[in-house]
This record gives structure tokens, sequence and C-alpha cells, in this order.
């Protein structure tokens, strides 16, 4: 089982539902994590569990960070929109910066994200379970 962080930007939340629902079946045995209104309208549109943190303006984005800083999390699938202003734009750099310190596979655009999301189906990611320090009998 791999830990997942689910974020978008307001403009990309119905981008992120439509592939959440299109993944659905992969999303399934893993636990995911999401930041407020975008775990909401996960969990609501595709019945998926989600650990929901604060939005991302009020802190979502440095509760998901505080998981990558902890080793964690698996991957971030973080739809930006890259052409809207945002608040809490030195949040979302601290985050995208963690996951290159940590190594944690970050998808910021949807051909991305598909990428990743087929290496988890296919169980390319399982070396993460080894820098998490897990062995086969965790």
């Amino acid at each position: 089982m791999m830990e997942i962080a689910l974020i978008a930007h307001d403009k990309k939340k119905d981008d992120m539902i439509r592939f959440v629902t299109a993944y659905k079946n992969i999303f399934l045995p893993h636990k995911l994590y999401a930041t407020g209104t975008t775990g909401k309208r996960i969990m609501e549109e595709t019945n998926l569990p989600v650990h929901r943190f604060q939005s991302g303006p009020y802190g979502g984005d440095q509760e998901i960070g505080a998981l990558i800083a902890k080793n964690k999390l698996d991957m971030v699938i973080f739809f930006r929109d890259p052409l809207t202003a945002q608040p809490h734009e030195p949040d979302v750099s601290a985050l995208m910066r963690l996951c290159d310190v940590y190594s944690v596979p970050l998808a910021t655009n949807m051909g991305t994200a598909e990428v990743l999301i087929r290496g988890l189906q296919k169980g390319d990611l399982a070396w993460r379970s080894i820098t998490r320090g897990e062995t086969k009998n965790d």
C-alpha cells in the first residue's frame, strides 16, 4: 500500500476529479490524503476514503509537507494552475522542494500523473517501501 497526496488548485479541481475517477481502481488499495476542498470533492464524487487536511492556503500544503519530511508519503499528485497567482505560493514551492529532498515522486500535471499512476499499477514504485525503512515483513 502506498500513501498518496492529491492536491489541486481551484481551476484544476475538475481535472483532479476526472483523473481520480478514471483511475479509481488503481487508487482503491492505497491510502489517500488531500487538501480540504479537493479531498471533499474526491470523497463525494468517487466514494474513495480520503484523509483531509486544511485547505492549501490555510496550511494544508504545509501539513502534507510535514508528512513528506517524515518520509510518510510515497507520491504527490498536485495539479497546479501555473497561470493564476496563488497567495500561498511560498508553501507550494516548499512542498515541491521537499519532494525533491526526499525523492518523493511528484506530478504537477495530468500527463506526468498518468505516468506515475501507471507505474504505481505495475509496481514500479515498490522502492518507496525501502526508502521508508520497511522490510517484506512489515
